[in-house]
């Protein structure tokens, strides 16, 4: 296996792992929510005037399902809709108390998480962290325009 292929798996392994570490948790904590939902709603809680249009960029779905999540998310009673007086044509989210209890339940749990895993980072110098996350922000950067191009030629 070359380096390229061991780093991919190594990534999906800490994914994987920490996936599993974290669901039981989480299910127990955000039980009546799913996990969509719980991401949702941290959207809209860390990003004031969240909108159909904000929400679908940022996890790569349609409209038309962001559309059903966030109904769904305001039957449950976990965020409102609301409009600005200067664009009535235009409309956002916010989270009710509801969902400030989900959201803040989901952030305690995170920051559990990172509490438990900071160990590995102690080990680690300033020098080997830049060096990853400057990794992590090209291949970013290489999703991205990855992502425009097969979005151009879905439009076609």
């Amino acid at each position: 296996m070359n380096k390229g292929n061991q780093l991919f798996k190594g990534f999906a392994d800490i994914y994987n792992k920490t996936v599993w570490l974290n669901k039981l948790k989480m299910e127990v904590a955000l039980k009546e929510c799913k996990s969509s939902e719980v991401h949702c709603i941290e959207y809209i809680g860390k990003n004031k005037d969240s909108n159909v249009t904000k929400l679908a960029e940022n996890f790569y779905m349609t409209k038309g399902a962001i559309s059903k999540l966030t109904k769904k998310l305001i039957q449950k009673g976990y965020i409102e809709s609301y409009q600005k007086k200067e664009n009535n044509k235009e409309i956002y989210f916010k989270l009710t108390k509801k969902g400030e209890r989900i959201y803040n339940t989901h952030d305690e749990l995170h920051k559990e998480f990172i509490r438990r895993d900071k160990v590995v980072f102690k080990e680690i110098t300033d020098e080997q962290l830049n060096y990853m996350l400057n990794f992590v922000e090209n291949y970013n950067k290489h999703l991205d325009i990855e992502i425009k191009k097969q979005n151009n030629i879905n439009k076609i």
